[in-house]
């Protein structure tokens, strides 16, 4: 099964902007999930067996459902670092831009800096609209998750046989969390073919799911009832159901990064239900409300989300953020589904 990525010059191209680089940054976007996690360890893992010493860099705290990762002892959160962050951005040879399509999803602090860099700066991403001003663009909308791109990279680059659980338990993780377990945007047989292979590597599938998704704390479990007794609104003859968690709310159940994570998938299980979408106002700037939305069959999750949500994604799973109350999210939430649910 060909499952290369790059034309002959591309990756003739990449082969040599790891060989020259001296100074190598590895970055992915603002709230870091199990994909943007997952494809920057294993990319950056790679770098490393090829001789480099890459720095990991995200903008802010990832779910603790992913500290157990290997390899995030090595990760650098710009906002807790920030002195460290801007130098080595600023000495960077490449930046290799992992899981976001625009620059912006970096925040505006990490984003500022990324723009002065003067290092180059390499995209792999599955989004669509991807900024110009890469020196090589790896942007494939069709693909499960950048961590499947990844393995594709490497597969191409000859780095298979040299794998090890390193980078293949990253990258099943980022496959895996990206498609909801391979639920969805998980119909190719290349996304099989890669998961059979990354089964050689001695992965162990099962413990990696049970990592991510049975390692909560009792208030995620008393928060997910809470949000499905109390918050869920129901809209029958749209197909539609939201919810929206306030501060309050998280306060209450002990919230931690990654505690909702999932939840606006649950609705889903309604017979009928078409979309579902959840709020969430960030827990400590006033005005932010974060948007989770995801579809069945030919919903356009990602229209929704650019028209209504300033955001985008995918046509089953996408997001976004909106600067306003929660009482005025939630009535711009019942425009989307007047608007996209008649």
């Amino acid at each position: 099964m060909d499952i290369n990525l790059l034309s002959e010059q591309e990756c003739a191209q990449l082969r040599t902007l790891i060989a020259d680089a001296t100074n190598v940054v590895v970055c992915c976007h603002q709230n870091p999930d199990g994909d943007a996690i997952g494809s920057s360890l294993a990319w950056a893992e790679y770098l490393r067996q090829q001789g480099k010493d890459p720095r990991i860099i995200v903008p802010d705290m990832f779910p603790d459902y992913l500290q157990w990762l290997p390899g995030t002892e090595r990760i650098l959160r710009y906002d807790k670092h920030v002195e460290t962050a801007q130098l080595l951005l600023r000495t960077a040879d490449v930046v290799f831009c992992l899981d976001f399509n625009t620059i912006d999803r970096l925040g505006e602090q990490m984003g500022g800096s990324l723009r002065q860099s003067e290092a180059k700066r390499v995209l792999i991403d599955h989004h669509l609209q991807p900024d110009a001003g890469m020196v090589l663009s790896v942007s494939r909308s069709w693909a499960c998750s950048t961590a499947e791109l990844v393995f594709r990279l490497i597969w191409q680059l000859g780095g298979f046989e040299q794998m090890d659980r390193k980078v293949a338990v990253p990258i099943y993780c980022g496959m895996m969390t990206d498609t909801g377990g391979f639920t969805y945007n998980s119909t190719t047989p290349e996304i099989y073919f890669i998961v059979s292979q990354l089964l050689t590597k001695g992965i162990n599938k099962d413990k990696i799911y049970r990592n991510v998704y049975n390692n909560y704390s009792e208030w995620r479990l008393r928060l997910i009832g809470y949000v499905l007794y109390t918050k869920l609104n129901v809209f029958a003859e749209q197909h539609a159901a939201y919810f929206a968690l306030s501060r309050k709310d998280l306060k209450r159940f002990h919230y931690i990064k990654g505690d909702a994570e999932g939840l606006v998938n649950m609705p889903l299980q309604i017979k009928g239900m078409k979309v579902s979408l959840s709020l969430r106002e960030d827990t400590e700037r006033e005005n932010v409300v974060w948007v989770s939305i995801r579809s069945v069959d030919n919903f356009p999750a990602n229209k929704m989300a650019e028209q209504f949500f300033n955001g985008g994604g995918h046509l089953n799973a996408a997001g976004g953020r909106l600067n306003c109350s929660l009482d005025e999210a939630e009535r711009i939430v019942r425009e989307a589904f007047a608007a996209f649910c008649c």
